[in-house]
């Protein structure tokens, strides 16, 4: 039976060394802030960002949601973009994704002032973080390489495998993983014979959003597995199919549950260790993202912007 590597405690400990960061900006008459733009009425974004000021709340951050509806056009975000980027007491801007289809995400985030860009998308962070010089980090994939280091996993020199290759986090987890010395490859929906790939890795990544869709036969004995995904299930059959037997009496009281992309229940036999859903990569993805804020905050009160 693999162990758990438990994303709450490891969020929890960022979050406890940012309060003494956060104090001594606020007496220097400092408050991190954080900017956010959420469009149109998508459920999980929702709680996404619920999430996410209730941490700034938790650490004594400004935080500010702009809400539109789902019928705005880009022009109408973008406006809200510009806003965000002169104002002062916003240090940190979050463009809560996924857009609705008629606004153009590329250029929304191209307009994010990139020293406020505290999710690490805009053009200019991804580049640094491919020349392995950093401003921002995508918050995912630096907390699943926070949630590495503090169990002790060694990188340099393993196999890892990302499957997925978002924007998001597959590419960015695969460069973190490269600058780690790891030798990484990438799978995707074209990849051939997926799990001869997969069984190779030491280190395995999933974070392609299919419920399940990594099983035993994907994973290599005693490999670390990160999982990323977060799918909602509501049937029966999927629960009997997705759920340990622990998880199934609080499906069928709620009428759904939050499973990952790895087949947990299948997975756990063979991987040395496994990231659970929820209570994996999830809470490291909230408490990077108010690192970086702080962090945004930190370089504006000396007078120098994140490089």
């Amino acid at each position: 039976m693999s162990s758990l590597l438990d994303g709450r405690a490891a969020a929890n400990d960022i979050m406890a060394g940012l309060r003494d960061v956060v104090g001594q900006l606020k007496a220097r008459g400092v408050v991190p802030g954080l900017g956010v733009l959420l469009v149109g009425d998508h459920a999980a974004s929702a709680v996404y960002v619920r999430s996410k000021t209730r941490s700034c709340e938790d650490l004594g951050l400004f935080h500010e949601t702009r809400h539109l509806e789902a019928q705005v056009t880009t022009d109408e975000v973008l406006a809200e973009v510009r806003r965000f980027n002169e104002r002062a007491d916003v240090h940190g801007i979050l463009v809560q994704l996924p857009l609705p289809p008629q606004v153009d995400g590329q250029r929304v985030l191209d307009l994010v002032d990139p020293t406020k860009d505290v999710d690490g998308f805009h053009p200019e962070n991804v580049g640094r973080l491919v020349q392995k010089r950093p401003r921002f980090v995508p918050c995912t994939p630096a907390g699943i390489m926070e949630l590495l280091a503090r169990n002790h996993v060694e990188v340099a020199g393993r196999r890892a495998v990302v499957v997925g290759r978002s924007d998001i986090v597959g590419k960015p987890m695969a460069h973190l993983l490269l600058h780690g010395d790891a030798t990484v490859t990438v799978c995707h929906s074209r990849t051939r014979d997926l799990a001869a790939v997969t069984r190779e890795a030491d280190i395995l990544i999933a974070a392609i959003g299919r419920a399940g869709l990594v099983r035993a036969e994907h994973v290599k004995a005693g490999a670390v597995v990160v999982d990323v995904g977060m799918n909602r299930i509501t049937t029966m059959n999927e629960a009997a199919d997705l759920l340990e037997e622990t998880r199934l009496a609080a499906f069928r009281a709620k009428g759904w549950a939050l499973v990952g992309d790895v087949h947990f229940p299948s997975v756990r036999g063979v991987a040395g260790a496994i990231t659970p859903v929820p209570g994996g990569v999830g809470p490291l993805t909230i408490a990077l993202l108010m690192k970086n804020t702080v962090q945004a905050a930190a370089a504006r009160a000396r007078g120098t912007p994140p490089r």
